[in-house]
Protein backbone atom coordinates (compact mmCIF):
# COMPACT_ATOMS: atom_id res chain seq x y z
CA UNK A 1 0.00 0.00 0.00
CA UNK A 2 1.18 3.66 -1.07
CA UNK A 3 1.16 6.29 1.36
CA UNK A 4 -0.81 9.12 1.08
CA UNK A 5 0.50 12.17 -1.06
CA UNK A 6 0.83 15.11 1.70
CA UNK A 7 -2.05 16.79 -0.30
CA UNK A 8 -4.42 14.30 0.63
CA UNK A 9 -4.13 14.71 4.21
CA UNK A 10 -6.88 15.95 6.45
CA UNK A 11 -5.98 20.19 7.32
CA UNK A 12 -5.02 18.36 10.67
CA UNK A 13 -2.54 16.40 9.41
CA UNK A 14 -1.12 19.16 7.34
CA UNK A 15 -1.07 21.14 10.62
CA UNK A 16 1.68 18.37 12.23
CA UNK A 17 3.90 19.12 9.45
CA UNK A 18 5.20 22.34 10.97
CA UNK A 19 7.24 20.18 13.46
CA UNK A 20 9.09 18.01 10.96
CA UNK A 21 12.56 19.01 10.57
CA UNK A 22 15.97 19.01 12.55
CA UNK A 23 15.83 22.25 14.87
CA UNK A 24 18.37 23.06 17.85
CA UNK A 25 17.40 24.73 20.77
CA UNK A 26 18.77 26.60 24.09
CA UNK A 27 16.59 25.55 26.76
CA UNK A 28 16.17 27.20 30.34
CA UNK A 29 15.31 23.88 32.64
CA UNK A 30 13.49 24.82 35.90
CA UNK A 31 14.60 23.24 39.33
CA UNK A 32 11.85 20.21 39.76
CA UNK A 33 12.49 17.36 41.83
CA UNK A 34 13.74 15.73 38.83
CA UNK A 35 16.65 18.05 38.25
CA UNK A 36 18.51 21.01 39.27
CA UNK A 37 17.92 24.45 37.54
CA UNK A 38 20.08 25.31 34.58
CA UNK A 39 20.56 26.15 30.72
CA UNK A 40 20.83 23.05 28.27
CA UNK A 41 21.04 22.71 24.64
CA UNK A 42 18.94 20.67 22.57
CA UNK A 43 18.66 18.42 19.13
CA UNK A 44 14.99 17.57 17.84
CA UNK A 45 14.78 15.77 15.10
CA UNK A 46 11.16 15.19 13.54
CA UNK A 47 10.13 13.03 10.41
CA UNK A 48 6.82 12.63 8.98
CA UNK A 49 5.37 8.82 8.64
CA UNK A 50 3.54 6.85 6.73
CA UNK A 51 2.46 9.52 4.02
CA UNK A 52 2.01 12.45 6.90
CA UNK A 53 -0.50 10.60 8.97
CA UNK A 54 2.12 10.78 12.11
CA UNK A 55 5.13 12.81 13.18
CA UNK A 56 7.84 10.92 14.91
CA UNK A 57 10.38 13.02 17.13
CA UNK A 58 13.76 12.38 18.40
CA UNK A 59 14.17 14.77 21.48
CA UNK A 60 17.77 15.11 22.81
CA UNK A 61 18.21 17.64 25.70
CA UNK A 62 22.32 17.99 26.58
CA UNK A 63 24.00 19.94 29.77
CA UNK A 64 27.28 20.67 30.79
CA UNK A 65 28.35 18.63 27.29
CA UNK A 66 26.34 15.18 28.64
CA UNK A 67 23.06 14.17 27.78
CA UNK A 68 20.58 14.43 30.64
CA UNK A 69 17.33 13.36 29.19
CA UNK A 70 16.08 11.84 25.56
CA UNK A 71 13.00 11.27 24.30
CA UNK A 72 10.76 10.06 20.76
CA UNK A 73 7.17 11.23 20.71
CA UNK A 74 4.92 10.13 18.08
CA UNK A 75 2.67 13.14 17.10
CA UNK A 76 -1.07 12.33 15.31
CA UNK A 77 -4.13 13.65 14.59
CA UNK A 78 -7.28 12.28 15.61
CA UNK A 79 -9.95 12.90 13.06
CA UNK A 80 -13.16 11.77 14.65
CA UNK A 81 -12.05 13.85 17.29
CA UNK A 82 -10.67 16.59 15.61
CA UNK A 83 -7.82 15.92 18.51
CA UNK A 84 -4.07 16.26 18.38
CA UNK A 85 -2.02 13.57 20.49
CA UNK A 86 1.45 13.02 21.64
CA UNK A 87 2.83 9.35 22.63
CA UNK A 88 5.55 9.91 24.63
CA UNK A 89 8.47 7.77 25.77
CA UNK A 90 11.52 9.02 27.30
CA UNK A 91 14.35 8.35 29.69
CA UNK A 92 12.93 9.07 33.02
CA UNK A 93 10.85 5.55 31.85
CA UNK A 94 7.40 6.59 32.96
CA UNK A 95 5.65 4.49 30.44
CA UNK A 96 2.55 6.73 29.29
CA UNK A 97 -1.27 5.21 30.36
CA UNK A 98 -2.64 7.61 27.61
CA UNK A 99 -1.21 9.95 25.06
CA UNK A 100 -1.45 13.84 25.29
CA UNK A 101 -4.24 15.67 23.65
CA UNK A 102 -4.73 18.64 22.84
CA UNK A 103 -5.79 21.55 20.05
CA UNK A 104 -3.78 24.16 17.56
CA UNK A 105 -5.07 27.47 18.24
CA UNK A 106 -3.45 30.30 15.77
CA UNK A 107 0.19 29.48 15.55
CA UNK A 108 0.19 27.50 18.66
CA UNK A 109 0.05 23.78 19.59
CA UNK A 110 -1.10 22.67 23.02
CA UNK A 111 -0.84 19.80 24.81
CA UNK A 112 -2.40 18.00 27.80
CA UNK A 113 -1.86 14.65 29.64
CA UNK A 114 -2.62 13.75 33.05
CA UNK A 115 -1.17 10.69 35.01
CA UNK A 116 -1.48 9.68 38.84
CA UNK A 117 1.72 11.97 39.34
CA UNK A 118 -0.06 15.11 37.59
CA UNK A 119 -0.89 16.91 34.77
CA UNK A 120 2.17 17.93 32.05
CA UNK A 121 1.35 20.90 29.68
CA UNK A 122 3.23 21.57 26.49
CA UNK A 123 3.27 24.25 24.15
CA UNK A 124 4.86 24.36 20.58
CA UNK A 125 4.33 28.23 19.67
CA UNK A 126 5.70 28.34 16.04
CA UNK A 127 6.72 32.36 15.52
CA UNK A 128 8.00 31.41 11.69
CA UNK A 129 8.04 28.08 10.12
CA UNK A 130 11.76 28.18 10.84
CA UNK A 131 11.46 28.82 14.54
CA UNK A 132 9.31 27.95 17.41
CA UNK A 133 9.13 28.35 21.29
CA UNK A 134 7.97 25.60 23.62
CA UNK A 135 7.06 25.27 27.00
CA UNK A 136 6.86 22.17 29.47
CA UNK A 137 4.76 22.79 32.58
CA UNK A 138 3.38 20.29 35.73
CA UNK A 139 0.82 20.19 37.57
CA UNK A 140 1.78 17.91 40.60
CA UNK A 141 -1.63 15.72 41.62
CA UNK A 142 -3.77 17.58 44.01
CA UNK A 143 -2.58 21.44 43.17
CA UNK A 144 -3.79 23.81 41.20
CA UNK A 145 -0.40 25.65 40.34
CA UNK A 146 2.03 24.90 36.69
CA UNK A 147 5.17 24.39 37.56
CA UNK A 148 7.36 25.51 34.67
CA UNK A 149 10.02 22.62 33.94
CA UNK A 150 11.64 23.49 30.62
CA UNK A 151 11.57 26.47 27.89
CA UNK A 152 13.32 26.81 24.99
CA UNK A 153 13.90 28.63 21.30
CA UNK A 154 14.13 26.49 18.19
CA UNK A 155 15.75 27.25 15.01
CA UNK A 156 15.46 24.71 12.18
CA UNK A 157 18.60 23.88 10.66
CA UNK A 158 19.71 21.61 7.85
CA UNK A 159 19.36 17.63 8.63
CA UNK A 160 22.81 17.22 7.70
CA UNK A 161 24.31 19.70 10.69
CA UNK A 162 22.97 16.86 13.53
CA UNK A 163 25.85 14.61 13.89
CA UNK A 164 25.04 11.32 15.71
CA UNK A 165 21.97 11.36 16.24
Amino acid sequence: MNPAPFSSLSDGHQRLQALVGSWRGEEDVAATQWTDAGMATSEVLSEAEFGGLFVVQRYRQRRDGTVSFGSHNVFGFDQANSTFTMHQFDSMGFVPAAPATGTWDGNTLTLLRSSPRGSARVTYDFDTEDNYRMRLQFQPAGSDVWQDMVSGVYSRVSPSSINDF
